[in-house]
């Protein structure tokens, strides 16, 4: 790998492109070299793969291939469910079969795509050489530390929102979405989202409505979700995993990943982030990059 460069980001244009997997096809954005190695990018709720493109040039100059695919869920990519954390990370495990055969790639994830990543890692930890997560802990951290927290406890009442029938998504759609930015604007205050960008992701949810909310509705109580908690509990993920998490995040707060260390057995390291919130890839783009290339590049051997 070589060092990152600073490269300016408004006339970059990633490539799109169209993954079939089995029954299933995901639309993605990708940038770098085809025989780079691969830094797979999965975003959360409410957002769009767009998100990391602000990172894209520097992973680039440093060597890599990113891709960044709609997840399940998100129109272009398939809204065919179901959409448990177990399905969705054997979505990533696959992907990353598909881009980089033979080849252990690096795993970015945010907020959904973060708990999703998590539970790649366990499927599959062969196939993941780092991880990085952003903005949601460790599952089994999150739901032990809530229970004293009543601040976070508060922040994620949309959570049990989410899982009524029908009426959140007659809710979310309304005057133009605005409850999506009303969830923007309390998770990163500090961030001004370009209109653009919130017109692409509008556009996105009104295309694929109510899908996205089948994350939250499959964290409903049932016999296999209770079955994964356990393993995850007690099986420590055996991939090299850097936590991040905004200080200024409305949506989870940096206390919820208290003692989340003890999840992981082959390196772990957390860090709240200055002057961010919930969207880090958003409002500290280079200095994201610049942190995941020296992430990927120091632990365990392996470039």
């Amino acid at each position: 790998m070589t060092s990152p460069a600073a490269l300016p980001t408004d006339d970059f244009v990633p490539a799109t492109g169209e993954l079939r997997l089995g029954e299933d096809t995901f639309g993605y954005l990708a940038a770098g070299p085809k025989d780079g190695p691969l830094v797979l990018c999965a975003h959360g709720f409410p957002d769009i793969p767009r998100g990391f493109v602000g990172i894209m040039p520097t992973l680039v100059a440093a060597g890599y291939r990113v891709v960044a695919p709609w997840m399940r869920g998100y129109a272009p990519s398939t809204l065919r469910g179901p959409f448990d954390m177990t399905t969705i990370g054997d979505d990533l495990c696959r992907m990353a079969d598909a881009l980089s055969p033979g080849r252990p790639v690096h795993l970015l994830g945010h907020d959904w795509g973060a708990g999703c990543a998590y539970a790649a890692m366990r499927q599959a930890p062969e196939r993941f050489a780092h991880s990085v997560t952003m903005s949601v802990p460790h599952s089994s951290a999150f739901t032990r530390n809530i229970r004293s927290d009543s601040a976070q406890q508060k922040r994620s009442r949309y959570i049990a929102f989410f899982l009524l029938p029908w009426l959140p998504e007659r809710r979310i759609v309304k005057h133009d979405f605005a409850y999506i930015d009303e969830l923007w604007a309390r998770w990163s205050p500090g961030l001004t989202p370009d209109p653009a960008y919130m017109r692409e992701l509008k556009q996105c949810l009104e295309r694929s409505m109510p899908a996205p909310l089948g994350y939250y509705r499959a964290l409903r109580p049932s016999a296999a979700a209770n079955r994964r908690q356990r393993d995850m509990d007690e099986n420590p993920l055996e991939v090299p995993t850097l936590y991040l998490c905004g200080v200024d995040d409305g949506c989870i707060s940096y206390a919820a990943g208290a003692g989340q260390e003890q999840y992981f057995a082959r390196g772990f390291e957390s860090e709240a982030v200055e002057d961010a919130g919930h969207f880090i890839q958003l409002e500290r783009p280079q200095w994201l990059a610049r942190r995941l290339v020296q992430w990927f590049s120091h632990t365990s051997g392996v470039a």
